[in-house]
């Protein structure tokens, strides 16, 4: 996570998943997946364990007709321009569309503005934590912003899906394996400047892996839609490259922009003549998405009201 998290980034052109979790950068998208969040609804606190709150938060309807959403992540500081509230919940439980369960209609319409402060007290013991820690108190204090203000109450269930198991195709995985210690001097940059290991790079029909375990491949494709469940016993960390024709009926994520342009660095997106994004998995990578029925962890929204006056 940089100094900032590259200011402020547009959800909706850059697929900038909240501070808690996934860094992105502007022209391709990269992602340093080492800390990228897991999927899995939190476990309720208990009573002798209150969660951690926010000093001050002030929480405005945004009525400007923008689709996107804006989020700077200054130190000490909470702020997220245009969310919806079911947007916030993803970001605090850490969970896709598909898991969330319930509510009003409003809690995808509605925008809001929020502006929250951490105790400076707080502040310092923050930076003494590893960075997934830090977010995972990032998110339970979201989680507690979100039942103070909007009165939210869930409750956690597990229901049959359709899901896609990630297994190992017919003539067995073709990627490559990474090296150990490999530091990557021609590699993808991350946003400190510097090439490393887990980070993936996106631009419109191609994905690039540097050194990722094969859960992290997992967390991008539940983007198709569904919950993705590893099934490869694969167990190292992989170098790979998969290029697909971008089709417009996929998730903005895998699709790209209607009208895709060179990135910054010149990286353009593959010719129209090249595979779907199923086939290029299974050819290029030597595994197979299989359609599939399964459990899944649901979060159930109980309550909730629209939030109170500041």
């Amino acid at each position: 996570m940089t100094q900032r998290l590259a200011d402020k980034l547009s959800f909706g052109r850059k697929l900038l998943l909240a501070a808690m979790g996934i860094a992105a950068a502007a022209g391709p998208v990269v992602f340093g997946l080492a800390n990228a969040p897991h999927v899995r609804a939190q476990s309720p606190q208990t009573a002798s364990a209150p969660l951690p709150s926010f000093e001050v938060a002030s929480i405005k309807p945004n009525r400007s007709g923008d689709a996107h959403v804006w989020i700077s992540g200054d130190p000490g500081r909470f702020t997220v321009t245009g969310a919806t509230l079911k947007f916030l919940i993803k970001q605090a439980y850490d969970l896709k569309d598909v898991q969330i369960s319930g509510g009003p209609s409003w809690i995808n319409s509605e925008r809001y503005d929020i502006d929250a402060k951490e105790e400076d007290s707080l502040i310092e013991k923050l930076e003494k934590l590893p960075p997934e820690q830090r977010r995972e108190q990032l998110r339970l204090m979201v989680q507690s912003l979100l039942a103070e203000r909007f009165k939210l109450r869930v409750s956690h269930a597990t229901k049959e899906l359709p899901i896609y198991a990630l297994v190992i195709a017919k003539n067995g995985p073709k990627l490559q394996e990474a090296k150990p210690g490999d530091t990557y001097p021609n590699g993808i940059k991350g946003l400190d400047g510097r090439t490393h290991p887990n980070v993936i790079r996106m631009v419109p029909g191609q994905l690039t892996g540097q050194g990722i375990p094969i859960a992290s491949l997992v967390r991008m494709l539940w983007e198709l839609g569904r919950p993705v469940v590893d099934q490869t016993g694969l167990k190292g960390k992989y170098d790979f490259t998969v290029q697909w024709t971008p089709d417009q009926s996929q998730p903005a994520m895998f699709k790209g922009p209607e009208e895709p342009k060179p990135g910054p660095d010149n990286t353009s997106a593959p010719e129209s003549s090249g595979p779907s994004l199923f086939t290029a998995i299974q050819e290029q990578l030597g595994l197979r998405l299989e359609s599939q029925k399964g459990p899944v962890q649901i979060l159930v929204i109980d309550h909730v009201e629209r939030p109170s006056e500041n």
